[in-house]
């Protein structure tokens, strides 16, 4: 289900209704539209015209997006520079005429982009990585033979970049696009451990189409090519198959989430904290993962204990560090402790404010604490109105 579909809307109409403490009649009374129409539009039977959606989102005080979750609602300046990287991305195969920097430069470049990534700042990316591709793309033509190779490393990894603003901002479609230009270009680098990191971001794919079982499959075949013991980078690139792994399977009910995360944890042994072909890896990522399993089986009370007297380090990238929290604000929550899961929030916001302020499931802890709070505190609603969640 995408979120522009009738079941996504459904489902948050319903929550912003209860959380403004109306019932299905009195929302229809504000909004000059039937009682059955309201109850159509939140059992998903009923697709909401523009009109019907704009009447709906008036009398509930938000924009019309906030309802359908359509992007913009947050980082306008992140999606006004979307078309720019289409345009990059289209000519993948054909770019531009124009300057190509030595590989040394590149290389550098390119650890930017990936440093911004692990530090969720979107908007630097969309704002610097148009050109770069087409940069590289014109390298990869340039170079033959090992410096050929490396321009397409380079390539995938910058990729990589791109597919974090698209699928952070609800570009499925865009993202799907560039897992596969990464496919491409990790091809063309004959790197069996790019390869692996293609195949940890194509879960993505995964998630979005809600077909959990494929990718736990996709995982396990790529986990199954890479050699473990031949290098600390292989380790770590086994290791974070199976870390993510652990995740999808937890997310599916499959009872393999507990192998999945014990092959995490030997993999992590063998190698330091660090990041690996572009993603984190290291004891202290698999310990923020063994909370996400906890909180993707819905045991509250072991992602709180799995968290207990423990903080993830400094050197553990931003985005990362933002997730943990968020994950421990939903935990929180299952337990009874609100004030716990709002200052977990509130710790996600100042690790990482973009990441924060489009991820779902912050918005969906923040409607459920709306929602049971007898009485509103300030900073719930303030945090509330900075994710777009409520208008005033």
């Amino acid at each position: 289900m995408t979120s522009h579909e009738p079941g996504a809307t459904a489902r948050r109409v319903a929550e912003v209704r209860a959380l403004r403490r109306l019932t299905q009649s009195e929302l229809a009374t504000a909004a000059a539209v039937s009682l059955s129409l309201i109850r159509k539009i939140e059992q998903g039977s009923r697709r909401a015209t523009p009109d019907m959606l704009g009447a709906i989102a008036a009398a509930l005080d938000v924009e019309p997006r906030t309802l359908t979750g359509a992007p913009e609602h947050t980082e306008s300046r992140v999606h006004a520079l979307l078309p720019d990287l289409r345009r990059a991305l289209e000519s993948y195969d054909m770019p531009d005429d124009g300057p190509v920097r030595t590989l040394a430069e590149l290389r550098g470049a390119v650890s930017d982009t990936v440093d911004w990534r692990l530090a969720s700042q979107y908007t630097r990316i969309a704002q610097h990585l148009p050109a770069l591709l087409e940069e590289l793309c014109r390298a990869v033509q340039l170079h033959r033979g090992a410096d050929q190779q490396e321009a397409f490393r380079l390539l995938a990894l910058a990729y990589r970049a791109a597919d974090g603003v698209a699928y952070k901002f609800g570009y499925r479609d865009l993202s799907s696009r560039i897992i596969e230009l990464m496919r491409w270009a990790a091809s063309g680098a004959a790197d069996e451990l790019l390869d692996a990191a293609v195949a940890y971001v194509r879960t993505e794919v995964f998630f979005a189409n809600h077909n959990l079982q494929h990718g736990l499959r996709a995982l396990d075949s790529a986990a199954g090519l890479v050699r473990p013991g031949t290098s600390a980078q292989a380790a770590a690139a086994y290791g974070s198959l199976h870390m993510r792994a652990a995740v999808v399977a937890a997310r599916c009910g499959d009872a393999a989430a507990c192998d999945h995360l014990g092959e995490a944890h030997d993999a992590a042994r063998h190698v330091s904290e660090g990041v690996y072909h572009g993603t984190a890896f290291g004891p202290s990522s698999v310990r923020v993962h063994a909370v996400a399993v906890a909180v993707e089986r819905g045991d509250g009370g072991a992602a709180v204990q799995q968290a207990a007297g423990w903080a993830p380090p400094l050197q553990l990238p931003a985005e990362r560090r933002s997730h943990y929290y968020i994950d421990l604000a939903r935990a929180q929550l299952w337990v009874g402790h609100r004030d716990k899961a709002l200052t977990c929030l509130q710790a996600a916001r100042d690790i990482a404010p973009q990441h924060v302020r489009e991820h779902p499931q912050v918005r969906q802890t923040l409607a459920t604490l709306l929602r049971l709070g007898r009485t509103c505190p300030e900073t719930l609603r303030t945090f509330a109105r900075w994710v777009g969640l409520v208008q005033r």
